[in-house]
């Protein structure tokens, strides 16, 4: 990165950052709460320094920082002003296109600023300015909705059955404690939506003074950019989503079908390559010969986390095994030597795998907006019976208790009577039809966002590029080089990327243990 190309990017930042003077009477307080009554205020930037992440991240060195300031619930006049962290991070080339590109992360309530080095890494910043705003309610934002008492369950739920009755009945106090404390604060968490999240970034274009802007959304961020389409169009010159949410369909009975599609392509690779087939024949059957023992009977062991500390007490049950597997918790190479492993009596792999997640940063995730998104967009109009069959539809012959729980959403239904928000699935599940040039990146090892469903994105975005990269799961970019070239050349002119690199593309190799 070039001084000069910082330089002149900073220095255009400073001129828009410079237009917003001191915060003005009735702006949010350091808490979230508005100093007096009156008419919610368009949103606005207020320059400011940028957060103090624990790891030092290189790019804030050199951005430029802030709160945008926006309404907590729009329909509300006189309510609440709440406040958005903002990184404007300059583009490494000297002479940067006049469109950035805005990021929208994952999630929902994923730590967004912990995504920089990674999109950096990726070349988004190469030769436009890259801005990152934390969604409401994430870390860095005000208020943060963050929940302790389930990042506590969660470092606890690894050494319990997935749905153990213990379980269930811990992250339901979890849940019900953070909610009160919440909701004792003061926050409107209804307000904690897609809706207001797109429009928080409407006003952020508006706000920065930025004429017209490239949008890159991964995963929840994929839902939220097509939703930003649908309701604010206006200055957005592209639109790039990875690992797609279409939020038409994105309700608790899709997991399924995500993770279904994930998974079988992996298997399928394996078996079409010569070494893994031979090696490790049969793995459906493995797998499923797996979930079906450990379901029946549990294995209790100690292991050590992957990055190191004492060992812990973790359980492995049918249910455990799929969402290792779900969550990428062992990397995709791995993944058919783990299995047969496992089917010799050696769970290590696995063990070790479930054993990361006792490490958990306490208030790192948004709990409050995931489960405001979940309960009020994904799991209106399905009942527990719709997300059994869906789990049976996907995976015949495995056992019901582990298809009764939506992979990585465990007690969803239940967890939603306690979070209590209105059902928005009639403003939300609604294609986006657009002619505004769009990206559509996905991996066909993505067991969360499964890469068929890139299809319905398309579907009604009558200029878009769809392109699938082999042996790859969720969140492509960062991953693959070739996904960040087609990218690169997609900023660079929207209507005519270049995707010859996709062409002849394989999975990496599997990992081959000796017998």
């Amino acid at each position: 990165m070039t001084t000069r190309g910082i330089n002149a990017v900073a220095a255009t930042a400073a001129l828009v950052l410079a237009a917003f003077g001191p915060i003005p009477s009735g702006a949010a307080s350091p808490h979230g709460r508005t100093a007096g009554p009156g008419p919610a205020a368009p949103a606005r930037f207020v320059s400011g320094r940028c957060p103090k992440t624990p790891e030092p991240i290189a790019a804030l060195s050199t951005a430029r920082c802030g709160f945008l300031e926006v309404p907590e619930n729009r329909a509300r006049a006189g309510g609440r002003t709440i406040r958005l962290a903002v990184a404007v991070v300059p583009a490494a080339s000297a002479k940067p296109a006049a469109d950035p590109v805005v990021f929208m992360a994952g999630g929902p309530g994923g730590e967004t600023f912990d995504d920089i080095p990674f999109l950096v890494d990726s070349g988004l910043n190469r030769d436009r300015a890259l801005i990152i705003m934390a969604q409401r309610g994430n870390l860095y934002s005000r208020p943060n909705l963050a929940c302790p008492e389930l990042d506590r369950f969660y470092a606890e739920y690894v050494g319990l059955g997935h749905d153990a009755p213990r379980a269930e009945r811990l992250m339901l106090d979890s849940v019900k404690k953070c909610r009160k404390r919440l909701a004792a604060d003061g926050i409107d968490l209804s307000a904690y939506n897609t809706t207001e999240n797109a429009a928080d970034f409407a006003g952020l274009r508006t706000a920065l003074g930025i004429p017209q802007w490239n949008v890159y959304g991964y995963s929840y961020g994929s839902d939220l950019a097509l939703t930003y389409l649908r309701r604010h169009p206006q200055g957005i010159r592209a639109v790039a989503i990875d690992s797609v949410t279409p939020p038409q369909i994105a309700t608790l009975p899709w997991t399924w079908s995500s993770a279904r599609e994930g998974i079988e392509n992996l298997l399928k690779a394996c078996a079409a390559e010569p070494r893994c087939g031979s090696r490790y024949p049969d793995l459906r059957h493995t797998l499923a010969e797996q979930v079906r023992r450990l379901e029946a009977q549990p294995l209790t062991l100690n292991a050590r986390p992957p990055r190191g500390g004492d060992p812990v007490k973790v359980v492995l049950d049918g249910g455990a095994l799929l969402n290792l597997l779900v969550a990428n918790a062992v990397p995709a190479p791995d993944v058919p030597a783990a299995l047969e492993e496992l089917a010799r009596g050696r769970p290590e792999r696995f063990a070790r795998a479930r054993a990361a997640d006792s490490v958990q940063v306490v208030g790192k995730t948004a709990h409050g907006l995931t489960e405001s998104v979940a309960c009020g967009e994904w799991v209106p109009g399905s009942t527990p019976s719709d997300l059994l069959n869906a789990g049976r539809r996907a995976f015949p012959g495995w056992p019901g208790t582990v298809l009764a729980q939506a992979p990585q959403l465990p007690f969803q239904h239940r967890v939603c009577r306690v979070w209590d928000v209105p059902d928005r699935t009639s403003a939300q599940r609604v294609a986006t039809v657009s002619t505004v040039p769009a990206l559509i990146v996905s991996g066909t090892f993505d067991t969360k966002t499964g890469a068929s469903w890139a299809r319905s994105a398309a579907r009604t975005l009558s200029r878009s590029t769809s392109v699938r990269i082999p042996g790859i799961g969720h969140w492509v970019v960062p991953q693959s080089p070739c996904a960040q070239r087609v990218l690169a050349s997609f900023l660079a002119r929207p209507a005519m990327p270049d995707t010859d690199c996709v062409a002849g593309l394989t999975p990496k190799p599997f990992t081959i243990t000796p017998k």
